[in-house]
């Protein structure tokens, strides 16, 4: 990376300057998140906006600091049979498989548009082995991206997760770190044990922050038909009881990786959920299975840290980050 980080900033920098302002109340809501200035500490997390660019009717990117594209792979990946998605209690099961047509179709649908919405644009890639994932990175990198994140929750060769190994994940990360200059994120599973250990690994790596967490792999069935509600059977699961889950994955990473900046993810619908987060130790947070029932999630949210910042004097949203009162 250019050390003086002008890459950086022509394509991820976004003034932290004036802060933003609804319903009287001035709350400063610019974040830093390692090289990477964000506006906004929402983030739209991947998976739930397609690529970006195709939902800029639908959501008010303005409100975020950056929004993360569905994973891409080196070759098309159909993804699973239905039935794939489910709802469940509290929240939903989904074995889609990360169906995605392939870098380079990825590209040539989607290249040239990446600069047409109000917010910088992050790569998400995924692959079955170390080689996939860097020829992904390097491909991605060529493109107007203001970062990468990486996808681990994916099965490797032997069908196991790389972010359920620290060693496995430190060489996805060392491999994309290898191939390109951009800030890059590892998105990590709350299924890994200890979490804690693979957020380190990524960092020693070179990752420039982490997202705790993924979707948690979870189960259901009929019990009419008796069939499992995914045609894979297992599959993850995201909403709003999984919250709880993530929350202590952010405390656990905060407290014993103190170096890696943290993306906070899971159950995320609300105001009070961010700032929990925030407590909690993450610098952002990212909004994803809300995004399928309200796309405009975003300005109630704003909404709703600019309120929690008047009724309780807050200037800056970077002040709550880790800030939690013990008992």
């Amino acid at each position: 990376m250019d050390p003086s980080g002008s890459r950086v900033r022509a394509r991820g920098h976004q003034p932290a300057g004036s802060p933003q302002e609804i319903g009287g109340w001035r709350v400063n809501l610019a974040v830093t998140l390692g090289p990477l200035s964000l506006r906004s500490p929402l983030i739209a997390a991947s998976g739930t906006v397609g690529s970006v660019v195709e939902f800029s009717d639908s959501i008010d990117y303005s409100l975020y600091g950056a929004a993360v594209a569905k994973s891409v792979s080196p070759e098309p990946w159909t993804g699973r049979e239905p039935p794939r998605l489910a709802p469940v209690a509290g929240g939903m099961l989904n074995g889609i498989g990360i169906q995605n047509p392939g870098i380079q179709a990825w590209i040539d649908a989607f290249g040239s548009r990446l600069t047409s919405v109000p917010v910088p644009i992050w790569g998400s890639v995924v692959a079955h082995d170390i080689d996939g994932f860097a020829h992904v990175a390097s491909v991605i990198s060529r493109t107007d991206l203001a970062a990468i994140e990486i996808n681990l929750s994916c099965p490797n060769l032997d069908g196991a997760p790389f972010g359920l190994d620290a060693t496995l994940s430190k060489s996805v990360v060392e491999a994309v770190r290898s191939v390109t200059d951009l800030p890059i994120g590892a998105k990590l599973s709350p299924d890994a044990q200890p979490i804690a250990a693979v957020a380190a690994a990524c960092a020693e790596a070179g990752a420039d922050w982490v997202v705790v967490s993924n979707t948690a792999m979870g189960v259901g069935f009929d019990p009419v038909t008796r069939k499992p509600l995914l045609s894979g059977v297992v599959g993850g699961y995201s909403g709003d009881a999984l919250r709880p889950i993530s929350l202590r994955c952010v405390v656990e990473v905060a407290r014993d990786v103190p170096g890696i900046p943290i993306i906070g993810c899971g159950g995320i619908s609300g105001a009070d959920h961010v700032v929990e987060y925030l407590l909690a130790g993450a610098t952002a947070v990212a909004i994803g299975t809300a995004h399928l029932a309200r796309p405009r999630i975003a300005k109630s949210v704003t909404k709703g840290l600019h309120r929690y910042g008047h009724t309780h004097g807050i200037a800056r949203i970077g002040d709550l980050v880790g800030a939690y009162e013990p008992w």
